[in-house]
């Protein structure tokens, strides 16, 4: 069995996954689930989410629909209290270096062609709805994309790209966003050029063999348990249900997967 929390994982954010994950290990055990002692937070995704022995993971909402779906049972979104998001929602923003003020003019004049020029795109993967497919849904209507790209592997990595002034422009996750801002020195040198539309956030979920309503409850018991330290750090408000429809209806972009 396994168990992994990896979406949000960063150093300072060590002790208080340990402190969630005691928190819903015990709910789980009082309602006759066995849970992993310890997280695997470091473990390859794909194989954490496809684990037949998974117990809980967070994925990202583009691996659901597209491969994850039918494999695993949905059990809950995390709500972050993002701003100008429902609850359970999230959003992308398109960040640019802080001195890069031709950047807007440069958009407007995209807006008449389908042409990306020399602007440089730092994503971290093509399945990552936050990081690829929101930005490309709301900038390809207005015929704005790009022609060269750089995959860095991580919202991390796109975000300390653009701040070195190695690619131009990416897309962060709102939370990923927050993050940042609170722990990394180089987001000082980004500005939020844009937001996207907001979308199903990143969704909680276990295996087949796992009812999701008895893991959904642990977990949001969880929730209410953490110190008001370990809820700050984590940035979680609650646990709410998006039906797996409103995951499913968000297409992807195409030749992405």
């Amino acid at each position: 069995m396994i168990a992994s929390l990896m979406m949000y994982a960063r150093p300072q954010l060590d002790a208080a996954h340990v402190h969630f994950w005691q928190l819903i290990r015990e709910n789980l055990a009082q309602a006759g689930i066995d849970a992993p002692e310890n997280l695997s937070q470091s473990a390859e995704e794909f194989s954490v989410w496809k684990d037949p022995d998974l117990v809980l993971s967070q994925t990202c909402g583009m691996p659901y629909r597209t491969w994850l779906h039918a494999q695993v049972n949905l059990v809950g979104t995390p709500d972050y209290g993002l701003e100008g998001c429902p609850p359970g929602y999230y959003r992308s923003a398109l960040v640019v270096h802080k001195d890069n003020y031709a950047w807007r003019k440069k958009i407007e004049e995209y807006d008449k062609t389908d042409d990306g020029g020399d602007i440089i795109f730092a994503y971290n993967q093509t399945f990552s709805q936050s990081g690829f497919a929101a930005p490309y849904w709301h900038l390809k209507p207005r015929s704005i994309w790009f022609n060269e790209m750089y995959k860095s592997e991580g919202h991390l990595n796109s975000a300390r790209s653009v701040a070195e002034r190695r690619t131009d422009i990416a897309s962060l996750d709102a939370m990923s966003w927050r993050l940042m801002r609170e722990y990394e020195e180089f987001a000082q040198d980004l500005r939020v050029l844009d937001w996207t539309d907001s979308t199903p956030g990143l969704p909680l979920i276990t295996s087949v063999k796992h009812d999701p309503e008895v893991v959904f409850d642990a977990v949001s018991a969880a929730i209410t348990q953490l110190t008001p330290d370990d809820q700050a750090a984590l940035g979680i408000k609650g646990l709410v249900r998006i039906p797996k429809e409103d995951y499913l209806a968000i297409p992807n972009p195409p030749g992405s997967v």
